[in-house]
């Protein structure tokens, strides 16, 4: 040691510092990380991929273009009722129209956005076929178009939605005065399961009434007629504790005009197509107020539908409107499901019976309850055996017109 190091001031001597090089593996890991994202950034700035990775499937499709028909020589074309109306296809405000029994699709190019034209097969009901369209509830004769979508109509003929739409009926051999029963199970449509369950198990002669509500209503009511089942429109009308108790939107309202209620009639006519009449939800102020009930049960008669009463409000003057309007109409006579138990509705069942035998005719009505529908399709298959014939709705609200 020299003496300038016992001179020097303490702490001045710098060391020096050694490159330390992170070896972790955390640190390891995130530089990995850093980098598959930068990566990923800049693979998706420079990829062209307007499906954004999305998986997609190439199939072989024939795109010749459909072939333009001739533009008539006439800028004008009769239509079904023999009125001239202008030729859309020669003024180019659309595509001409596609050659007979067949329809025109429009394919659309996800990448390009570029629209072309193909010509596809029709089935029977676009090609025009009477026999797919006579009696069916598409059947432009018994449509009249509203703001709110088509609404049924007495045909110009004079047949009448009830009568088109009506299911035959198969009376027992060797016995035409058996007596009938009608039985109606309301309250479908809400719920596909339970609407599916019950035209699954019920026999075609029961009538199925429908809630304008549900976004699939519309095809379980076709598929409930292609099971052989007639089909009543519930129209919600107002309750006494309304609005506590809401039947649903567009209920009809003794507080509203009939200018208003007419309204809410047309729109929930227009949910869906191929009932043989209405049928209250509810409503047993409504139906209590001549005033307000009075246009609606009109309206009704007037386009070839029948009515049928719930039988839960004997105030009700649904009967006596009807029978001032020469409309076909029936009521419950008994409510199934009161008491929704299995020992309640068989005793229910059994008082139904007990009607028909007496006045040669019953009707009864049900919720789309599980217990109700499994009963009364049980009660069903052994009712022809009993002396007894069960039968739709109309069998029994147009025989009373007739008398």
């Amino acid at each position: 040691m020299t003496l300038d190091d016992l001179s020097a001031p303490l702490g001045q001597q710098r060391k020096k510092r050694r490159l330390l090089i992170p070896t972790t593996i955390v640190q390891v890991f995130a530089g990995a990380l850093a980098l598959f994202l930068g990566a990923f950034v800049v693979w998706a700035i420079v990829t062209n991929d307007p499906f954004g990775g999305e998986p997609i499937a190439v199939v072989p499709a024939d795109l010749h273009p459909a072939t333009p028909t001739k533009v008539a020589a006439a800028q004008q074309q009769p239509d079904a009722a023999g009125q001239n109306l202008p030729n859309i296809a020669a003024s180019g405000s659309a595509p001409p129209a596609a050659p007979a029994n067949t329809r025109t699709v429009t394919i659309i190019d996800g990448k390009t956005g570029q629209r072309q034209d193909v010509v596809i097969p029709a089935t029977a009901n676009e090609a025009g076929d009477p026999a797919a369209t006579k009696g069916a509830p598409s059947d432009p004769k018994f449509v009249e178009m509203t703001a709110h979508g088509p609404i049924p109509k007495i045909a110009a003929d004079g047949v009448q939605p009830a009568e088109a739409f009506a299911q035959p009926v198969k009376p027992l051999s060797g016995k035409p005065d058996t007596p009938r029963i009608a039985i109606i199970v309301d309250g479908l449509g809400v719920s596909s399961h339970a609407t599916s369950d019950a035209i699954a198990k019920l026999p075609g002669p029961v009538t199925l009434g429908f809630m304008p509500y549900g976004e699939d209503v519309a095809a379980l009511v076709a598929r409930a007629r292609r099971g052989g089942h007639e089909i009543l429109l519930q129209v919600p009308m107002e309750p006494f504790d309304y609005p506590d108790n809401d039947p649903g939107p567009q209920t009809l309202l003794t507080t509203l005009a009939p200018e208003q209620n007419m309204d809410r009639l047309y729109w929930l006519m227009s949910r869906f197509s191929g009932y043989v009449g209405l049928t209250n939800a509810m409503g047993a102020r409504f139906t209590a107020s001549e005033q307000s009930f009075t246009p609606v049960l009109r309206e009704t008669a007037k386009r070839g539908l029948i009515f049928v009463d719930d039988g839960a409000n004997p105030r009700s003057i649904a009967g006596r409107i009807a029978g001032a309007n020469n409309m076909a109409f029936a009521k419950a006579d008994v409510v199934l499901d009161t008491v929704p138990t299995p020992d309640e509705i068989d005793r229910a069942l059994a008082l139904l019976e007990m009607s028909a035998r007496s006045h040669g005719v019953a009707v009864g009505e049900a919720s789309a309850l599980p217990v109700s529908i499994d009963h009364i399709a049980k009660w069903a298959k052994a009712l022809e055996s009993r002396g007894l014939l069960l039968v739709p709705i109309t069998a029994v609200a147009l025989k009373a017109k007739q008398t």
